[in-house]
């Protein structure tokens, strides 16, 4: 009798183990969006303040027009994005860019607004997602998520290589590390901090590592950071966030 009972329980348990699995990378990705803003990220006008430069985006998300303004030596410049380009005035006119030039301008107003804006871009066409599994860090447990771009559509660094720690119970973006190929190379691991919310989206601030030993997989540079082998570079802040409803449902 105690044996059969033995048995039964083993199998019921192995059965219950057997129905546990870990979400794909796109379920982590789509419940993180959901958590950390939604539709209130194509909803509304969103703007900041980044190192005293202005960004703001603004349209529908297929007419999505992305700015960023500043003054430098008394002059007023204003960067606009739009589907069809970028276009540039200082002082109110417009000044003519070559190609290349206005390709830096552009990729850097998209790199700005893509991590003010995480884990949004993560569900973007050229986006490609790996799960690495639950892993912890400093005893919280993460599922890891590791994303790399398609060279069409991916912009100018499609090379790049993305890894991403969302929390095991929120679904929320805590960690990200990225392997960069310009300007020589390197690893960075970013740690969100300063969590708020403003009209229904998330916004984090980040403190910002550099990894010395670059032959180290970016895959795993969380072991780095929890054996505290990472060295503070900076600190990334947002400020003065405001999202305005844009009724563009």
């Amino acid at each position: 009798m105690n044996r059969w009972y033995w048995i039964v329980a083993l199998l019921l348990v192995t059965a219950c183990n057997a129905e546990i699995k870990e979400p794909t990378a796109q379920e982590i990705i789509d419940k993180s969006i959901a958590a950390s803003g939604g539709e209130n990220y194509i909803t509304n006008d969103i703007s900041f303040r980044f190192r005293d430069i202005a960004y703001s985006a603004e349209g529908p998300v297929n007419k999505r027009i992305l700015k960023r303004s500043f003054v430098k030596d008394s002059i007023r410049i204003t960067d606009v994005k739009s589907p069809s380009g970028l276009q540039r005035a200082v002082n109110d006119s417009l000044v003519v860019l070559s190609d290349s030039v206005a390709n830096v301008y552009a990729n850097s107003i998209n790199s700005v607004h893509y991590f003010a804006y995480l884990p949004y871009g993560l569900n973007d066409a050229a986006v490609n997602k790996k799960y690495l599994g639950k892993v912890k860090i400093h005893s919280t447990a993460y599922h890891k998520v590791e994303v790399s771009f398609d060279k069409s559509g991916g912009g100018e660094d499609y090379d790049d290589i993305y890894v991403y720690w969302f929390d095991s119970k929120t679904y929320k973006p805590t960690y990200l590390a990225y392997e960069f190929h310009i300007n020589g190379g390197g690893q960075r691991f970013r740690k969100a901090f300063n969590e708020r919310v403003v009209g229904g989206i998330r916004f984090v601030d980040y403190q910002n590592y550099k990894n010395a030993q670059l032959n180290h997989q970016i895959q795993s540079i969380d072991e780095l950071y929890n054996l505290g082998a990472l060295e503070l570079l900076s600190e990334i802040k947002l400020e003065d966030i405001s999202v305005i409803p844009g009724n563009y449902n």
